[in-house]
């Protein structure tokens, strides 16, 4: 079985109206010293030994349905778990 950590973020050319209310909330909370906030998204994901290969589906899975890779980057870790 394998646990698959997938984090997708906005590039960097694209603006984040989310991460720049976030940033002024925190100011207003009197939070200092903060440059700049970036919202993204973290999800899990648990394969089975079935899947061949982890790598290639998950690429596929970010790329078709994950993420929009015209304005986001993904990245992503594979960890093997062993069934209890």
């Amino acid at each position: 079985m394998y646990k698959v950590k997938v984090y997708v973020t906005l590039r960097e050319s694209v603006l984040d109206p989310q991460g720049t209310a976030v940033k002024s909330a925190l100011a207003t909370h009197g939070y200092e010293g903060i440059q700049e906030v970036r919202i993204g998204k973290y999800m899990e994901l648990t394969l089975d030994e079935s899947v061949k290969d982890v790598d290639a589906a998950v690429k596929e899975m970010c790329e078709r349905l994950l993420a929009n890779t015209v304005i986001e980057d993904y990245r992503y870790e594979v960890e093997e778990v062993v069934a209890q």
